[in-house]
């Protein structure tokens, strides 16, 4: 029975398709049935899984990579600032002695602090420019203020010359200054402050996935005072023109 309804299903083809080309293998179905096929492949398609993973990936490499590489650079930021605040603060306590010694090389003791702390900041930031500044007071009072008035003829709270009023040269220059500040690492006893400046690239090309420069800026600060192996100079008191 099976046999006979092939057998007429192939004749109906035949009549419907006209014939069947001569040359087509034996097994092989006729175009119709590729033909009608398609919608199965289609379907079979639309539910296949394979390689999705591989476009889900794409999808998320770019924001992945971006956010693995701002860490790494936050990470190195927060190592390099590290570096150079505590370099600072190990070449402040060096040179508050009365005799520092120091392998780095300079002519002078400032240069051979600023040398120092360059020669521990450069393997975490290579290629970096350094700009070290030290300046000594009197005392912490002296720091970023004015210089301290002994009479205020007037009582403003202010300087004038022209009244006569004293004031204490703390930076011993003749004149009255807003910043009580000397170069250098002064002496006993004298307040240092030093600053530290280091300009760099990053290291990540994180500018790239955000945006933003490639050069960093970090600053440093501490302030501590030198070892009493001395007597401290006094400075003097001085007035305006008005006496």
């Amino acid at each position: 029975m099976r046999d006979q309804r092939g057998a007429l299903l192939h004749q109906r083809r035949l009549r419907l398709g006209g014939s069947v080309r001569i040359d087509r293998a034996g097994h092989r179905q006729p175009e119709a049935d590729a033909v009608i096929g398609i919608p199965r492949t289609l379907r079979q398609l639309a539910h296949d899984r394979r390689g999705a993973t591989v476009i889900e990936f794409a999808m998320l490499a770019v924001p992945l990579i971006a956010l693995l590489i701002g860490g790494l650079d936050l990470a190195h930021q927060s190592y390099v600032h590290s570096v150079l605040q505590g370099a600072l603060n190990d070449a402040a306590r060096r040179a508050s002695v009365e005799d520092p010694q120091f392998t780095a090389s300079g002519d002078t003791l400032e240069e051979r602090v600023a040398a120092t702390v360059q020669r521990q900041v450069r393997p975490v930031a290579p290629n970096a420019t350094y700009t070290i500044r030290q300046s000594n007071y009197y005392d912490f009072s002296g720091i970023g203020n004015p210089e301290k008035l002994m009479t205020d003829i007037n009582g403003n709270g202010q300087f004038d010359a022209d009244d006569g009023d004293c004031w204490q040269d703390l930076n011993e220059n003749g004149e009255y200054d807003l910043d009580t500040g000397r170069s250098g690492i002064g002496g006993a006893n004298d307040v240092v402050f030093y600053e530290a400046q280091v300009v760099f690239k990053r290291v990540f090309p994180i500018g790239q996935f955000i945006g933003g420069s490639d050069t960093l800026e970090f600053n440093a600060r501490t302030a501590i005072r030198n070892q009493p192996y001395d007597n401290q100079n006094v400075p003097p008191v001085l007035c305006g023109d008005g006496t």
